[in-house]
């Protein structure tokens, strides 16, 4: 990505959501842009899976607006979510292991001919065609009709985000997808979320562990106790810097962020927010 100009794909304007005296998401702005792969952390509690819920129209916010490409969504579901481009990969209970490949790609939406008959030729020669250019595989033993038992973790998750993008997904929302990876596994996965940036669509990355995220992400937004403590674009910041800054948000329940960029610069322009403003 050079710099910010691309076009807006998704914004989110003081999102709030309560479940009876617990505030889940609490004023929250976000913005997703084309190309971007926008990491989402947090602890456990933070918000993330109910501010993934309200994007993907299974939860509607008490408070706030919703705008896909400058557009005003109101009363976002989950059908109108996926119709606009909208797309979860989910961890590995997404994929039916005892289904070949070309099955798990066409569920839910299988190619048919106009008298309705399964048009098995075309899926087949579908999956081979991602297979070799999204996925990257070569081999002779995996073919379309290989079970996804047959597959590493890594295989999965990126299998389920080449069918994601054959669907025409403008933002893919990557639930957790490292959990129970091994290293080489996640830097598979990682290589299939870079395939995202290329095909000029958009990721929202969940994770809680900064370590799985980084290297792959264009913006860090960090989610503490229901609100966006701190939007971060990985270009400007170290590994280790932002380590710090997640540490002083678990600790204190305040960022300094701008505090630190700008002064790095030698300006005075130092915008903070206090535990006590945040509270």
């Amino acid at each position: 990505m050079s710099g910010w100009e691309v076009a807006l794909q998704l914004e989110l304007r003081g999102i709030t959501k309560r479940f009876g005296s617990l505030v889940a998401n609490d004023g929250i702005d976000l913005t997703v842009e084309s190309g971007e792969i926008h990491a989402l952390l947090g602890e456990n509690g933070a918000g993330k899976s109910t501010l993934i819920k309200i994007i993907t129209g299974v939860h509607q916010p008490d408070e706030g607006e919703i705008y896909f490409g400058g557009r005003r969504i109101k009363d976002l579901d989950v059908h109108r979510a996926r119709a606009l481009g909208v797309e979860t990969v989910f961890q590995e209970r997404a994929l039916a292991d005892q289904l070949p490949l070309w099955r798990n790609i066409f569920m839910g939406r299988p190619v048919s001919n106009s008298l309705g008959f399964l048009k098995v030729g075309d899926m087949r020669h579908a999956t081979a065609e991602l297979m070799g250019e999204s996925m990257g595989f070569t081999s002779a033993v995996l073919t379309p009709n290989t079970n996804v038992k047959g597959l590493s973790g890594g295989e999965r998750q990126g299998l389920a985000i080449v069918r994601a993008l054959h669907f025409q997904a403008e933002i893919i929302i990557l639930d957790e997808p490292t959990m129970g990876l091994s290293l080489k596994e996640t830097e598979k996965l990682v290589k299939f979320v870079e395939g995202i940036r290329a095909a000029g669509k958009s990721a929202i990355f969940i994770d809680h562990n900064i370590f799985h995220v980084y290297s792959v992400s264009d913006r860090i937004v960090l989610l503490d106790r229901g609100r966006v403590a701190g939007q971060f674009q990985t270009s400007r910041y170290s590994l280790n810097e932002l380590m710090d800054i997640m540490r002083e948000v678990a600790a204190t329940g305040a960022y300094t962020e701008q505090d630190r960029y700008l002064q790095g610069r030698g300006t005075s322009e130092v915008t903070t927010v206090s535990s006590e403003e945040r509270a």
